[in-house]
């Protein structure tokens, strides 16, 4: 049920992407068929499948994984400086527009009463739980993850300081993952109690 959840929102995030790059003037997704939320045009084998089968095996709680990047050519963008920040902020805000719509349906469904055992309730907390993981992660500003955009579009970075960064991003963010895991965890608990407070009413985690 994870695994298929996180197929689902990784692939709604890349197609965000490309649709944002494509009404900003760039159609490079429409022409490699990726506008499409046919999960086959998307799926990574290691990002996934591999990955996720493993972490759900192993028991940790929670999955992760992600979708091929949607391809997109920035100097086709109307908006050169601003555009490509705003197709990185594309898939973080598909994710929370995600969160909040399982979030209304579940708050929904307790209002009117639906006993709060069904399956529905489990498959409604994980959408929310991986997505906000989603939006958590992807808005760290470390190439190539989303938040990186934003951090290019407003400090004044050098080209050449950002081919450096996106070179060696994998390297600077598996460094951060390691040194900085603890910080990342205390983030993303605040932001699923944050959710379970203020749009749902109750927490997640009693339905999982």
């Amino acid at each position: 049920m994870q695994i298929a959840i996180l197929i689902f929102s990784v692939v709604v995030h890349e197609v965000s992407h490309g649709l944002a790059a494509f009404w900003l003037g760039d159609p490079t997704a429409k022409y490699a068929g990726r506008l499409t939320l046919n999960p086959i045009k998307h799926l990574d084998p290691w990002g996934s499948f591999i990955i996720p089968f493993f972490l759900a095996i192993a028991n940790v709680g929670i999955i992760f994984g992600w979708a091929k990047p949607v391809p997109y050519n920035p100097f086709n963008l109307r908006n050169q400086k601003y555009g490509p920040a705003l197709v990185g902020l594309a898939g973080p805000l598909s994710n929370v527009l995600l969160a909040l719509l399982a979030g209304a349906v579940l708050k929904t469904l307790l209002i009117l009463g639906v006993p709060d055992d069904l399956i529905v309730y489990k498959v409604l907390a994980l959408v929310i739980l991986i997505n906000i993981l989603l939006l958590v992660f992807n808005l760290l500003p470390i190439p190539p993850l989303d938040g990186s955009k934003l951090l290019f579009a407003f400090l004044p970075i050098s080209e050449h300081t950002k081919i450096m960064l996106e070179r060696y991003g994998i390297v600077f963010l598996f460094a951060f993952l390691y040194i900085f895991s603890g910080f990342l965890y205390l983030i993303l608990a605040y932001a699923v109690e944050l959710f379970s407070e203020f749009i749902v009413g109750v927490n997640l985690m009693n339905f999982l």
